[in-house]
């Protein structure tokens, strides 16, 4: 009997029911399936609305392209040297917003938001009339920089016609980042396209049926531009934005100073970047045979601007995540978006990488029929890979940057990789060998972009996440404290 009871007991052992622990692959797999959603649902949009926003400028340099060379070059010079300067400061400047609205909506402080806007918005419109006088003395400062009188007298009349273009800055890129940070990002998208649609009729009445030349194209990029701040402000008072957008209030006016301190810090961090390569461009215009080194290098770089646009929108989409969970104190969620981010942008730039480098001598023929220029650009390629690879993980730290409020930090190390490093490494390359454009591109990214890369992604992975929710937890207390008293 007893050896009975003694073989029962394993029986009744094995018949248990066992408990499996949690299978981590399962789990972490459906936590990048989680929140690639999320991050897609942000970028998805903003690569549409950006791709749409930066067709307004290509297609009016198509329509002026049909009316002269003249009229071709000095609206380029408009659109891509002084707008240039002008879009890449103020798009930094509204990139603050990134950081604050992104932080009080991940910490359900949604009132918070309209005030950031209105703040934004005052001092975006002080830094336009600021800048007034790079407009209205353009041909001047053109002809400065060794440009013909010819060219810089017709360019300086379009940058005065393009002012209206300057002021909507100040309210676009607000309203963008402020609606980005709520993941309204196909509102955006809706209105770019109608942005781009607008433009293009504008274009054909101005041009087209009016005969303005190409005063009518600066019109009608300043018409459709404008469409774009009024469209985003229509859907976020028309109901959009309930409970961020109730209405002006004078809590927006205070508090300014230290919004502009911020402002400033992610407008030179990001006009840093935006003005780099415009610089190699500047650079190569000076060379021997620069005209074919410089066709080679804008269908480099006009391919290379195209590309740019899926990376800005993961900057997007990335600044946006990290400070939403920031705001929410979740700074191991922050760190698990970042992530998810890099990664998928890594990929995606591989595959771009891959596809130059396959079609390393064919590309060239959607710009150019020219076997010289072809050459040239053959010569470029393996550079614009590695570019379109640096530029695929580079945005996302930014936009690490910008979503955990690091803009002056960022600041710094841009101003240092890119123009105590990476700009005299180019121009020296130039001057001690014999490799032209190729060598000052070379020196420029390995030595600027390359070396930024490697110091963003070291603070990142250094970074103490939950040590940054506590800080996005403080800065939150501190700007929700900040009140004004109209009789003060």
């Amino acid at each position: 009997m007893a050896d009975d009871q003694q073989t029962s007991i394993p029986l009744l052992e094995d018949s248990t029911p066992k408990v499996h622990p949690p299978n981590e692959d399962e789990d972490i797999v459906r936590r990048v399936w989680i929140e690639s959603k999320k991050l897609w649902h942000i970028v998805a949009p903003a690569i549409l609305s950006r791709v749409s926003t930066h067709s307004v400028m290509v297609t009016s340099q198509a329509f002026a392209g049909r009316l002269g060379d003249l009229d071709l070059a000095a609206i380029s010079i408009a659109l891509n040297v002084i707008i240039g300067f002008d879009l890449g400061l103020m798009m930094g400047m509204a990139s603050a917003l990134e950081t604050l609205c992104g932080q009080a909506y991940g910490a359900k402080k949604h009132y918070m938001l309209g005030v950031y806007l209105q703040r934004s918005w005052m001092v975006l419109f002080i830094c336009c009339v600021l800048l007034l006088p790079v407009f209205l003395f353009a041909s001047p400062i053109l002809k400065v920089i060794g440009l013909s009188d010819e060219l810089a007298d017709l360019a300086g009349v379009l940058a005065r016609w393009l002012i209206p273009l300057h002021f909507s800055f100040a309210f676009y890129f607000p309203l963008q980042r402020f609606l980005q940070s709520q993941v309204k990002a196909r509102a955006i998208m809706w209105v770019a396209v109608v942005g781009l649609v607008v433009h293009v009729a504008a274009s054909w009445v101005f041009v087209g049926l009016l005969k303005m030349g190409v005063v009518g194209i600066a019109v009608a990029v300043d018409i459709s531009w404008w469409v774009l701040p009024i469209g985003l402000m229509a859907y976020s008072a028309g109901g959009g934005c309930p409970d961020t957008w109730t209405g002006c209030s004078f809590e927006a006016l205070s508090g300014l100073w230290d919004f502009l301190k911020l402002s400033a810090a992610s407008g030179v961090m990001l006009c840093l970047e935006n003005w780099y390569y415009k610089i190699l461009i500047v650079m190569t215009g000076n060379m021997k045979n620069a005209k074919i080194e410089v066709d080679a290098l804008s269908i480099c770089m006009g391919i290379n601007g195209l590309e740019f646009m899926i990376p800005l929108a993961f900057f997007a989409g990335t600044g946006v995540r990290v400070a939403n969970e920031l705001g929410a104190g979740n700074g191991k969620e922050a760190k698990f978006a970042a992530i998810v981010s890099s990664t998928t942008s890594l990929i995606i730039g591989l595959v771009f990488c891959c596809l130059i480098v396959i079609f390393h001598d064919k590309f060239g023929l959607l710009f150019s029929s020219s076997d010289i220029v072809l050459q040239e650009v053959n010569k470029l390629s393996i550079l614009l890979a590695f570019t379109i690879l640096f530029n695929s993980v580079q945005p996302i730290l930014s936009g690490v940057a910008v979503g955990s409020g690091w803009q002056s930090y960022v600041a710094y190390i841009n101003l240092g990789c890119y123009y105590f490093i990476g700009l005299p490494l180019g121009i020296l390359t130039l001057w001690f060998t014999e490799l032209g454009v190729k060598g000052i591109w070379m020196g420029m990214i390995f030595g600027g972009t390359g070396i930024q890369t490697l110091i963003l992604l070291i603070i990142t992975i250094r970074c103490d996440w939950e040590g940054e929710a506590k800080k996005a937890s403080l800065r939150m207390q501190k700007w929700t404290d900040q009140k004004f008293s109209p009789n003060e």
